[in-house]
């Protein structure tokens, strides 16, 4: 029987070896490389953002992604955090902990961080980033907003929280831009509130609801 091996690698840090992995992530799109993440990307690893991929037995089924705060993905802001960008596991490989293995990488380069923020989504169509996988991690929500997509399922409202993990006694919480968080994101095609090239930077893709 073929034993199973598991290997955690940072895209990051051997981008000519991996940068598949920094474009394309785990979604089953195929690869290209696109402007707004190459833009990020080139703002953002050099202030120390990670991606990192979970290989099991050679084939990728988990990642996940951070930052400091100033070089985040999201509007969210506070002194000395990191701030997860996603965190993503193929459902094929459930029931191997490797969700828990990547948030656990994640907390080795975070020993000096007060604390881990990031968002979570209720009542959202998409699979990913719901509130009640981010509270598995042990986040909790600290502010919320209500809203709905101006241009897909109009008639849903859904809340986007701001969660946060503390790491220290410190009890200084983040904050966000609530205002910016309407116009959504441009860094991963396969986020959820990802938006469209052909939609105006200066317009919201979202309103409150």
């Amino acid at each position: 029987m073929m034993s199973e091996v598991i290997k955690i690698i940072d895209a990051t840090k051997d981008i000519i070896r991996y940068e598949k992995y920094l474009y394309k992530c785990l979604s089953p799109m195929p690869f290209r490389k696109y402007r707004n993440r190459e833009k990020y990307l080139k703002f953002a690893i050099q202030k120390g953002l990670h991606k990192k991929i979970l290989l099991f037995n050679g084939t990728a089924v988990g990642q996940i992604e951070y930052a400091p705060a100033d070089s985040s993905a999201y509007p969210i802001f506070g002194d000395k955090i990191i701030v997860m960008n996603c965190i993503w596991v193929l459902r094929k490989a459930k029931g191997h902990n490797f969700g828990k293995l990547l948030f656990n990488e994640m907390l080795k380069d975070a020993r000096e961080a007060t604390g881990i923020a990031t968002i979570a989504l209720e009542n959202h169509w998409s699979p990913w980033f719901k509130k009640k996988h981010m509270e598995m991690f042990g986040f909790r929500a600290i502010d919320m907003i209500q809203v709905r997509h101006k241009r897909k399922h109009t008639d849903r409202c859904f809340k986007v929280y701001l969660m946060w993990l503390p790491l220290s006694n410190n009890k200084v919480v983040p904050q966000w831009d609530k205002k910016k968080m309407l116009m959504d994101f441009d860094f991963c095609v396969a986020h959820p509130l990802y938006r469209p090239k052909f939609i105006e930077k200066e317009d919201n893709i979202m309103e409150l609801c």
